[in-house]
């Protein structure tokens, strides 16, 4: 066993018949899930397994294995499902696993994995490894970073840094009472894992899972909002964590008269911008919405808002285990515990760590501009974060996905995947029109172009899990907004 972990155990099973784990009829209390931890970790160990990747959908076996494994002293690799097949075959290799834990399919049986003859969990694979590429010390998990750019990148975390987000998390929410909590987002994404798993078993709460498809996210980018709802209504639950997108899937139900839970008391978004408008849509509805701010190298969650100090247009103040300023040019930089290093890269020994996030204070409270290498700047010199622009855009009904491009260019120009078939260019129009409302003249929408197909990872245009991939955009689009500018100068409208 990791050494950092016994105290988390120890809390665990001093937690006795309280129920700690349900998926649909299955459930397992506080004592069953200890008991049930301990009896994998010595499998894993008698199968003399290193680096255990585990492929499985949400449910109660997926977090049966990652606590398993954190018991065993062994690594775990979580392996997010809307990985594309090039990816999850880079994360397998470059983690040198040696243990998969999932379904025997084609994929994996090409990479060398099979069943052991010793394996007496079904879905247990193993494969030889001859070459075993070299970690930081203590490192416990290695999460993917999906980027926008190349092969996603190993963040390795040790126990500790793991356990402290998650008890600074129990700490924030504490006033809520959380008593259950659904998982709606995969277990795989280190955000569930710390503040879904993590956090809700050191509070005592029961976890709610799901595979993914009953609780309404299908694939990388397609959601069912009826199924969402369903699930919602049969959990009933305290807490969930939502990425913007369904949190405006949730808001949008709720004002059309959707029934939703009323045991809800704390939904925590995160993973993208939020509209401020938006969050006030929630507020008026009685939503208790909490956004925050984090990354994989820090082990999730950074800042949070909560019900004792919340600013709508913030992420929140910085968790109690760690400090936030900004730098010179105005990025976020953290300092407390965080990665050990990245896969195959040697670690910095840089006391503040330097996010890519551009920001400034109201007060404690943090506020987000965007990535600091996603900003451009306009013919009249204004910098522009496009996520901010692109946020305002998405919250409009008509529109589904939007990308912002303005360098060195007199106006702002957005691409626009209208969210309906049927929908027409005056609708987006009016669309474009409301979001420019909120916005400052720089960084308002003063042209755009209707896309022919969505942003996806087929067409390589967004990454798997949905972000743009902003060079992509520009390649595919440039000659297409130059005609437009070009147009609009002939017509002196520039």
């Amino acid at each position: 066993m990791w050494p950092a972990a016994k105290p988390f155990f120890d809390h665990l099973a001093a937690l006795g018949d309280a129920i700690a784990l349900r998926e649909g009829s299955r459930s397992l209390s506080y004592a069953q899930l200890v008991a049930e931890i301990e009896v994998r970790s010595q499998h894993l160990q008698q199968l003399g397994a290193r680096r255990i990747a585990l492929a499985l959908d949400n449910g109660i076996d997926w977090v049966l294995w990652d606590l398993a494994t954190l018991h065993a002293g062994l690594v775990c690799v979580p392996v997010p499902g809307f990985f594309s097949t090039n990816q999850q075959v880079h994360v397998l290799d470059s983690a040198s696993i040696d243990c998969l834990i999932g379904p025997d399919n084609t994929l994996y049986s090409a990479l060398g994995f099979s069943a052991s003859a010793t394996a007496s969990a079904a879905g247990v694979l193993q494969r030889p490894r001859a070459v075993v590429s070299e970690l930081p010390v203590g490192t416990c998990k290695i999460t993917y970073t999906s980027g926008t750019t190349g092969q996603p990148k190993g963040v390795c975390l040790d126990v500790a840094t793991q356990l402290t987000v998650a008890h600074s998390l129990v700490q924030a929410s504490a006033s809520c009472q959380v008593e259950r909590h659904l998982c709606v987002l995969p277990l795989a994404t280190l955000l569930e894992n710390i503040a879904g798993v993590y956090a809700p078993l050191l509070a005592g709460a029961q976890i709610e899972l799901m595979p993914m498809a009953q609780v309404g996210l299908l694939g990388a980018s397609q959601f069912d909002l009826p199924r969402f709802l369903t699930a919602l209504g049969q959990a009933q639950p305290n807490s969930l964590i939502l990425l913007p997108q369904l949190l405006l899937a949730l808001v949008s139900a709720a004002e059309r008269g959707l029934p939703v839970p009323d045991s809800l008391r704390f939904i925590a978004v995160g993973g993208g911008r939020v509209s401020s408008q938006l969050l006030q849509r929630a507020d008026a509805l009685g939503l208790p919405i909490f956004e925050g701010y984090g990354l994989s190298e820090c082990a999730s969650v950074v800042c949070l808002n909560t019900p004792e100090q919340r600013r709508i247009g913030t992420v929140g103040q910085p968790l109690l285990h760690l400090q936030v300023r900004l730098g010179a040019d105005q990025e976020v930089q953290v300092k407390g515990p965080r990665l050990l290093g990245y896969l195959g890269e040697p670690a910095t020994a840089e006391e503040w760590l330097g996010t890519g996030d551009l920001g400034h204070f109201e007060g404690p409270f943090l506020v987000l501009h965007g990535r600091k290498k996603h900003q451009f700047i306009t013919a009249f010199g204004r910098n522009v974060n496009p996520e901010w622009v692109e946020a305002e855009l998405v919250q409009q009904l008509p529109i589904a996905q939007a990308w912002l491009h303005g360098e060195a260019l007199p106006g702002n120009v957005a691409v626009l995947v209208p969210r309906f078939e049927t929908t027409s260019d005056s609708q987006l129009a009016e669309a474009v029109a409301a979001a420019n409302q909120s916005l400052p003249d720089y960084a308002r929408v003063h042209h755009w172009l209707r896309a022919a197909h969505p942003f996806s990872s087929s067409n390589e245009l967004a990454t798997s899990n949905g972000r743009l991939r902003r060079n992509a955009l520009f390649s595919h689009y440039q000659s297409a907004i130059e005609q437009l500018m070009a147009d609009q100068t002939c017509y002196g409208d520039a």
